[in-house]
């Protein structure tokens, strides 16, 4: 599986799923509107994965092909993709400022995909049992009204990643001003890489060995 990132929680995955032969399947989570700052993903999608009802998380027009998209909580198969999505709340107040969100656990490639999206408070105990033992974590860092670093430090001890990646934090063109950098959540964990990489390769029989490994995307 192939994984860039795009900023905020906007990442898009390029895998290949069982049934299918060897063709791969596109999957964008999170894309957003241009009111954010940052010019929207132009990509071609098999399936897109939203979060939350907001300009920050909306499924672009700019996406090409005919994309499954998943909004609501619920379970779905798409194209050789098992999905379970979880109603969650949009801020630390179980969602009475900013309402609802949606969090996705996917089964791809043999390897369990947890996607907090626009997650805004630590997940309840049925919840993290769902997300627990992911092999790649999805996390949002630097939201002053949701998950800062503090709380995603704490959430992914109990969660148990083998892979986290972070997420939703201050980056180059972000117009957010209650966002914080990577700095926050990288103090707290206290095992971020010195380096940012241009995209994160893995493969199921790579991931075994790997505890709560910490990977910084560069915007691309």
């Amino acid at each position: 599986m192939h994984i860039t990132y795009h900023g905020l929680s906007c990442f898009k995955l390029v895998a290949k799923t069982s049934g299918r032969g060897s063709d791969d399947i596109v999957i964008i989570l999170g894309p957003y509107g241009k009111s954010t700052g940052l010019k929207p993903l132009q990509s071609k999608a098999d399936l897109i994965l939203v979060p939350h009802a907001s300009d920050q998380y909306v499924a672009s027009s700019s996406m090409r092909g005919e994309p499954i998209i998943i909004d609501m909580p619920g379970e779905y198969a798409v194209k050789g993709v098992n999905i379970v999505s979880l109603d969650t709340a949009h801020d630390n107040s179980n969602g009475a400022e900013r309402g609802r969100s949606v969090t996705s656990v996917l089964d791809v490639e043999g390897m369990k995909v947890v996607y907090l999206g626009a997650l805004g408070a630590e997940l309840i105990p049925d919840q993290i049992d769902v997300a627990s033992g992911a092999d790649i974590l999805f996390l949002p860092i630097g939201d002053e009204k949701g998950m800062d670093g503090k709380t995603a430090e704490v959430l992914a001890r109990k969660i148990e990643a083998k892979v986290i990646i972070p997420m939703q934090y201050k980056t180059k063109g972000v117009n957010q001003k209650d966002l914080r950098t990577a700095e926050d959540f990288c103090s707290n964990i206290g095992n971020c890489p010195k380096t940012q990489l241009e995209k994160y390769t893995i493969k199921t029989q790579d991931i075994d060995d790997k505890v709560m490994e910490v990977v910084l995307l560069k915007v691309t």
